[in-house]
């Protein structure tokens, strides 16, 4: 018997994905949001405390503990930025990996990583 290797699109429907950013905003499932987001394949979350990179703390990277993910992508807007270690040292010190893209690189990897069924978060500053 002959054996066939299908290729087909994986529907991702029943998980949240970016579908568009721009400047000043990302769309999450045709929803447009203009302020900092928390996205997993469950849920957006608008509760995320920042309101700009530069005012990153301790306190905004312990919010993702109670998450448990693999990896956050940190979207840190029109172009990348790096936050001092010192500020995600307990993410790392619990094994999650976090990686700082802009906000455009960030939604893409989502989405990807999303649909590979990890156990990823984006948390995004348009």
């Amino acid at each position: 018997m002959e054996r066939r290797l299908a290729l087909h699109l994986q529907k991702t429907s029943h998980l949240m994905t970016f579908t568009g950013h721009g400047e000043g905003y990302v769309a999450v499932n045709g929803q447009r949001h203009e302020q900092p987001l928390v996205v997993l394949a469950g849920a957006v979350r608008t509760d995320w405390p920042a309101t700009g990179f530069a005012d990153l703390t301790v306190a905004h990277f312990d919010y993702f503990l109670e998450l448990k993910p693999e990896v956050i992508l940190i979207g840190t807007g029109a172009r990348q930025q790096f936050a001092h270690p010192e500020l995600y040292r307990n993410l790392l010190q619990a094994g999650i990996a976090i990686e700082f893209m802009d906000t455009p690189a960030a939604c893409r990897t989502y989405n990807i990583l999303v649909a590979e069924d990890r156990k990823v978060v984006a948390a995004v500053l348009p």
